[in-house]
């Protein structure tokens, strides 16, 4: 692989594995991020599973108590906030901003190139260029497209596919810990908790803090609560206080003061006063609507995307960050056994069906939420509320489930659309 160079659209925790991956086989990985700033800061928190684990340690970053916090407890609070289970649990929460720093501290000097922002792409037999916006032009051998759910690599070559909105939306919010009043901080800090409101999913859980800190005092709670939100509504919330529209997607800091008032309003009534004042301290939750999307093909000549540029999942699997980190294991392998052009037909058949298989199982985790929307005669799921053995099953399972998806696309039992 020596003198051969790959070149990543996308600077997250997706580009930031594969330029790793790749530059363990001997590549020149060059990263390309649209951001003009370094993506520090960003992002909440994250599952993690033992397949997650094992990249990172293969690349010489031990997934330990430093990249994350330990949990081992679940704990559902009814809307008065009185506890009416507890069950045990072994949960390593980290966040994605804790990721991103352990992959970017690894780039050499000078291969990872900020305010380049992809317009276009020229590929011959023998190589692949990148055209950005301000002119500049990078060739390579490779390209790897890890830009995100909505991608532009992805739509230079599947123009006009785009992600499904699921119905729903996943509004986050955060709070340092040392802002957690010190009686609530007694009971849920140390806990993965669940709210329960009719047709809605609340959980909350402690996570690095804004610094990527683990100590105690230093760290932060994390809230992800999803909630059905009709198209016309979610319209509405990504209208900014100009009246300008954002399609389904708005930056939190245009979102309006009446909607994140709201929101919290919206705390206050439906869940627990413990975890609804955690989220109105908070200055500025924000939302983001859930979407579906896998992609036909994955591989285009010699460009591959990756991560959540290729299949978009929910995120009940709990595995965006550990699909991004399998599809670079298993693209760096593939070329390293089979070549650059067999390998990406490896990676293509193999990472193709496991996407397929993450996006199925997150519309299957998610398909409550969705239903919601429906008349009630025509929910799969009649119940208005979530049973908690059932969640419990899933939320013990997560890793036991990634790793039955991948078993299953490498015997070819994932059937691709």
């Amino acid at each position: 692989m020596a003198g051969q160079r790959a070149l990543i659209i996308g600077g997250s925790v997706g580009g930031l594995f594969a330029a790793n991956m790749l530059r363990s086989i001997g590549l020149d990985a060059q990263v390309y991020e649209r951001n003009a700033e370094e993506l520090t800061g960003r992002g909440a928190g994250i599952s993690t599973h033992p397949q997650l684990h094992a990249v990172t340690r293969r690349l010489g970053i031990p997934f330990d108590d430093a990249m994350g916090i330990r949990v081992n407890s679940v704990l559902f609070l009814d809307h008065h906030g009185s506890a009416y289970d507890r069950r045990d649990t072994v949960r390593l929460m980290s966040s994605w901003g804790r990721v991103h720093a352990s992959l970017r501290e690894r780039m050499p000097p000078g291969s990872y190139h900020l305010g380049k922002s992809l317009t276009h792409i020229e590929q011959s037999a023998g190589s692949v260029t990148a055209i950005f916006s301000d002119g500049a032009r990078a060739s390579g051998d490779l390209l790897i497209g890890a830009d995100g759910g909505r991608s532009t690599v992805r739509e230079l070559f599947l123009p006009g596919k785009q992600p499904e909105y699921a119905g729903y939306v996943a509004w986050r919010a955060m709070l340092d810990e040392r802002d957690v009043p010190g009686d609530i901080h007694a009971q849920l800090f140390a806990n993965y908790t669940y709210c329960l409101p009719p047709g809605e999913l609340f959980l909350a859980y402690p996570v690095p803090g804004r610094n990527n800190e683990t100590e105690p005092g230093r760290r932060a709670y994390n809230i992800v609560w999803y909630r059905p939100t009709t198209p016309e509504r979610l319209a509405d919330f990504c209208t900014d206080a100009t009246g300008k529209s954002h399609g389904t997607s708005i930056p939190p800091p245009l979102l309006r003061p009446d909607v994140i008032a709201w929101s919290k309003a919206q705390a206050r009534a439906l869940v627990a006063p413990q975890v609804a004042e955690i989220f109105e301290r908070d200055p500025r939750p924000f939302f983001q609507a859930i979407f579906d999307f896998i992609s036909p093909q994955i591989v285009f000549g010699r460009v591959a995307l990756l991560g959540d540029a290729a299949f978009l999942a929910r995120p009940h699997p709990g595995a965006g960050t550990t699909k991004c980190a399998m599809d670079a294991e298993t693209l760096a392998d593939a070329i390293a056994g089979h070549g650059l052009d067999r390998g990406l037909a490896e990676y293509q058949r193999l990472q193709g069906a496991f996407g397929s298989g993450i996006v199925r199982q997150g519309q299957r985790d998610g398909s409550y939420l969705t239903d919601q929307l429906k008349p009630r005669e025509q929910r799969r799921n009649k119940d208005l509320s979530w049973a908690v053995d059932d969640l419990m099953q899933d939320h013990e399972g997560r890793s036991a489930q990634v790793q039955r998806i991948f078993e299953e696309s490498r015997r070819g039992s994932i059937q691709r659309p």
